[in-house]
């Protein structure tokens, strides 16, 4: 499957919804995630062991909406008109910063289980591949899913 951003060398890979990850990453959308229509949840893992946990969404989509969904821009493009699309309020770099804000540095042999969406951004792959996270795993049918989504 073609993805909108893959950065070279890097592959997605796919995991069934019964996952245990991928369903701490869609407890994650749910819980913290403040886009009540796309709720997107990633958790970070190692050693079977979900080490954090980040969601999507800022309160400005809340107050003022979002002015991409407006002018019907598709995912992944001109998130600068936008301050809620931000990468900053994306689940990836969420979750990310959940380990960051405790002191700690993402473990190089950690991963990322991503629920609600079908690829990662590319400013989302730059925090990934700093952060050294080994792999980002995807919900089996993930773009059938979600493509539809901003």
């Amino acid at each position: 499957m073609e993805l909108p951003y893959l950065p070279k060398g890097r592959i997605i890979l796919y995991v069934p919804e019964n996952n245990e990850f991928m369903m701490a990453a869609k407890k994650a959308a749910q819980e913290l995630s403040l886009d009540p229509e796309h709720p997107t949840g990633a958790v970070l893992v190692q050693n079977g062991e979900v080490l954090g946990r980040g969601a999507n969404g800022s309160e400005y989509h809340q107050k003022h909406g979002c002015e991409r969904k407006r002018r019907n821009i598709p995912t992944g493009q001109q998130y600068a008109l936008c301050p809620g699309c931000d990468p900053v309020n994306h689940a990836e770099r969420r979750v990310i910063a959940s380990i960051l804000q405790k002191g700690n540095k993402c473990p190089t042999d950690t991963d990322m289980y991503l629920w609600g969406h079908w690829w990662c951004c590319q400013w989302c792959w730059e925090a990934i591949i700093e952060a050294g996270i080994r792999n980002v795993y995807l919900l089996e049918g993930a773009r059938e899913r979600f493509e539809t989504r901003r």
